[in-house]
């Protein structure tokens, strides 16, 4: 088994449930995995500049898949950036502004909107997630370059809106759970698993270099993709279903334990 690349999701995956990790334990393993040439990157549904904060030490020798693929940053440069056309934006808000108790986030490259009209508790929340935010009064005020659309909505909601949104979107734009609760709009055939086959691509590496660490539904395509794919113990069977092994859950420093033992002390893994 010969591993160059280490991808994690963040949420329910690489971060436990308080949104923390063992911070010493990674630097030490990420530092040994410099040392055997490992790329060590981000995929995640969450903002670029809300994700690297997470990494204050290391971030500039990491590549983040930002936005569910839809932004890729390696060591700081931009590899690719998703520009949904504004035609494309324009429908698919005329489609929101008819369904009732959505909130929606516009995410750009170079912030997230959120309208002054939404619910303050909304914000609050939205502001966690994304720390480039701007609240406007209108969708029409936003000069970027839009990467998707977030929603947020009830737990009840989720199944239904899922369905709905597949059935009036058609194939221009796909609903994935973001893992946060809430409901990504991307561009269709931008994904976590397209971002990684764009780098993979770049840096030369088979699928079966990659080791890849999920429990979303929008970790699916990537689990997919890897030979060496870990389902998360505290993810649902779906996921579970996609991946070829499972690692300790997110509250038992999982992606830690399995890079230690795996790829650190050179444990095989069954193929």
């Amino acid at each position: 088994m010969t591993i160059k690349m280490i991808v994690v999701d963040m949420d329910g995956t690489f971060l436990n449930d308080k949104k923390e990790y063992n911070r010493e334990r990674f630097n030490q393993l990420f530092t040994r995995l410099q040392e055997k040439n490992i790329q060590f990157v981000v995929a995640s549904g969450n903002q670029y500049a809300q994700l690297k904060s997470f990494f204050p030490d290391t971030y500039q020798d990491m590549t983040f898949v930002a936005e569910n693929g839809a932004f890729i940053i390696e060591k700081e440069k931009e590899i690719f950036a998703e520009n949904i056309p504004l035609e494309l934006i324009q429908h698919t808000l005329q489609v929101l502004d008819e369904i009732r108790a959505i909130s929606v986030v516009v995410c750009g490259k170079k912030s997230a909107y959120v309208l002054d009209s939404s619910d303050k508790k909304f914000i609050e929340i939205v502001h966690m997630f994304y720390h480039k935010l701007e609240v406007v009064e209108t969708f029409q005020d936003i000069n970027d370059q839009i990467l998707k659309l977030a929603l947020g909505c009830s737990e009840t909601q989720m199944g239904s809106l899922h369905e709905q949104l597949k059935e009036q979107l058609k194939k221009d734009m796909t609903p994935v759970s973001s893992g946060t609760g809430s409901i990504d709009l991307i561009r269709t055939g931008t994904h976590k698993a397209n971002g990684l086959k764009r780098l993979a691509k770049v840096e030369t590496i088979k699928p079966d270099e990659l080791m890849v660490f999920g429990d979303g539904g929008n970790d699916i395509e990537m689990l997919q993709f890897a030979k060496y794919s870990f389902a998360m113990a505290n993810a649902e069977c779906e996921i579970k279903n996609s991946a070829a092994y499972e690692a300790p859950s997110n509250n038992e420093e999982g992606v830690l334990e399995v890079i230690e033992q795996f790829i650190l002390q050179e444990d095989p893994l069954e193929n």
